[in-house]
């Protein structure tokens, strides 16, 4: 069906409305308008030359477009991440192909993204505009005229754009050297026709030459970006149900995948408001352990066996170099530890500041990142793959651990200032212990004597804390935290570790969407639904939930609900406004597309 792509009177564009492309490193998102808003080079968290989406007004845009009205239709290429949108005026249609390309051995060392523009029917009159800014840098877009190709510079970043015929029209340099004085920027216009072929292609660098191909040959890498993409798929292996939608998370998710060490980014944007009433901006360009975890588990499923493998040795080299006491939180994508915060004086998505850089969670304690790290371990061994001496003795370091921390209060999955005695940390405690003991049975981790029966001690006792402390018979159901009345959503994910799949687990689900439910949706805790959106994971949590305990019927029944909730091309946010099913928070959201696969896999299991 055609779409009118939605107006931006303020400049900003609707977050239901992006697409997403990557190339391993980076990633860009494009508009229902055909434009860029966001889009690091080369990395992903490189200081964004384009940032429309978080400053619409110096933020930085790469703009493609018919001239007048027109509306649009799109779709991923089948089994690709690579966009293809057709634009249909009262003069004819025009289809733009969009890759963030890879090369003939694969990723390639410079980032380069393509846009082919095809004239369909009739003549259509496009216009372009390559226009970067800086909002999260600190140093201005300097041109430099080198003759045929211009180049654009920030800092350490520079970038280049291939035009061939497609209208570019030069400002006027004043002068030699530097351009600091004149339009930083590439512009241009074109007319299409019925069989018209035009490509624009901008390459990227920091702290490197820039390599600048022919149009025929940046033309050419869409195909075999496309193909790529496809040879990936194919090794995917998924005959459950909800096919397209599995498969189009599993894609979103390897988007977010940094192939350059194995980590995952938990999303692709930072500062995308969470709440219009408080301040509930974060940067998740970053890897967390749990989002890690789940990608592992969710990729082994499939069939795949590259990224796990690289997402476990990163992990486990993260958490051996790591400096904190206990288990961090998340690191940067090159597996260091977080430890600062810097705030922009950009505007934020519609005005919705702040816009940050960096992440104040890092300094945390989250006892369910143990549970995380040891299912990691314990899906990816039990796949036949081996453990290195090193990392089998600090799986026994983390579960021992456990042991002398789970009494502690901690920040728990929210990642709450306020630190508390959560009972879903108390699960997952439980969680780790569990998956500790079946990889000592397993033969993999190989603890001390008297280790083991130390480990089932203490999952002895995280059980009765949790029946004393966490559940509340008067009410019939798990609590949030021990001493108070609140609900966690996150506390259904014990259904699928197993701590809970029971009748009190049944009531407690009742009992959550009864207080925090929106229809199919799920608001995280007690008391965000006059703050926040509903969290999206936590409505697919419910479905894997309700197949845990039985209720089989009512898990397909949310979950063909469900899956309706993406976006026209199968991307998700962090969160979706009840009532308007608008996206909130930053997108693609890694958890997001787990929680849908994992529910997905869960009930595929049990039916």
């Amino acid at each position: 069906m055609d779409t009118t792509p939605e107006p931006r009177p303020d400049g900003y564009a609707d977050l239901r409305g992006y697409a997403a492309i990557g190339d391993g490193r980076t990633v860009a998102l494009i508009a229902r308008d055909g434009q860029i808003d966001w889009f690091p080079v080369p990395d992903l968290t490189t200081p964004p030359l384009f940032a429309a989406l978080l400053d619409a007004e110096r933020g930085g845009r790469f703009l493609l477009r018919p001239v007048g009205d027109f509306t649009a239709t799109r779709q991923y290429v089948d089994h690709t991440n690579v966009l293809r949108t057709h634009f249909t005026t009262s003069t004819g249609q025009v289809a733009v192909t969009d890759a963030l390309v890879t090369g003939i051995a694969g990723r390639l060392p410079w980032t380069q993204l393509v846009r082919r523009i095809e004239g369909v029917t009739g003549s259509v009159e496009m216009t372009w505009c390559v226009e970067p800014g800086n909002v999260l840098g600190d140093h201005a877009v300097t041109r430099f005229d080198t003759g045929s190709v211009p180049l654009l510079r920030a800092e350490s970043i520079d970038i280049a754009l291939v035009t061939g015929d497609a209208g570019r029209q030069d400002p006027v340099h004043p002068g030699n050297g530097p351009a600091t004085d004149w339009s930083a920027d590439f512009r241009g216009a074109f007319t299409t026709h019925e069989g018209s072929r035009h490509v624009l292609a901008l390459m990227g660098t920091q702290d490197e030459p820039v390599h600048v191909p022919t149009v025929e040959t940046a033309d050419a890498s869409i195909e075999r970006t496309i193909e790529g993409w496809q040879a990936w798929s194919s090794h995917f292996d998924w005959q459950g149900p909800w096919q397209e939608q599995v498969h189009r998370s599993a894609l979103a998710l390897k988007l977010l995948l940094h192939s350059p060490t194995g980590a995952i980014a938990a999303a692709a944007t930072t500062s995308l408001p969470e709440s219009f009433t408080k301040a509930k901006n974060y940067d998740y360009r970053f890897a967390w352990v749990r989002d890690l975890s789940y990608t592992v588990d969710a990729m082994l499923r499939f069939g795949l066996t590259e990224e796990p493998h690289a997402a476990v040795s990163w992990l486990l080299k993260a958490l051996k170099h790591g400096t904190k006491d206990g288990m961090a939180v998340f690191f940067d994508l090159q597996g260091q530890e977080v430890d600062d915060v810097r705030r922009s004086d950009a505007a934020g998505w519609r005005g919705h500041g702040p816009v940050l850089t960096g992440n104040d969670a890092s300094g945390q304690l989250q006892l369910g990142n143990y549970a995380d790290a040891m299912r990691l371990l314990e899906a990816y061994l039990s796949r036949g793959n081996l453990i290195d001496e090193s990392s089998s003795d600090l799986l026994v370091r983390l579960a021992d651990e456990v042991c002398a921390r789970w009494k502690d209060k901690d920040s728990g999955m929210w990642e709450l200032p306020q630190r508390r005695h959560y009972v879903s940390s108390k699960m997952a405690c439980w969680q780790a212990l569990e998956a500790a003991c079946r990889l000592h049975d397993m033969g993999y981790v190989l603890p001390p004597d008297g280790a083991r029966k130390r480990w089932e001690r203490a999952q002895r006792r995280i059980r009765r804390w949790v029946e004393k402390h966490g559940w509340d018979e008067r009410r019939g159901t798990y609590l949030m935290y021990k001493g108070g009345d609140a609900l966690d959503t996150s506390v259904l994910l014990h259904t699928v570790s197993g701590f809970d799949r029971g009748e009190r687990m049944s009531r407690t689900i009742d009992a959550i969407r009864a207080e925090l439910g929106a229809g199919p949706l799920v608001y995280r805790y007690s008391g965000m639904r006059s703050e926040e959106a509903t969290f999206t994971a936590c409505a697919f949590w419910t479905a894997a939930a309700l197949a845990c305990v039985g209720r089989l019927d009512e898990a397909v029944t949310l979950m063909d609900e469900l899956v309706r909730l993406p976006n026209d091309v199968g991307l998700m946010t962090e969160q979706i406004e009840e009532g308007t099913d608008a996206f909130r928070g930053n997108t693609p959201q890694a958890l997001s597309h787990l929680a849908l696969i994992q529910a997905a896999s869960t009930i595929h299991q049990l039916s």
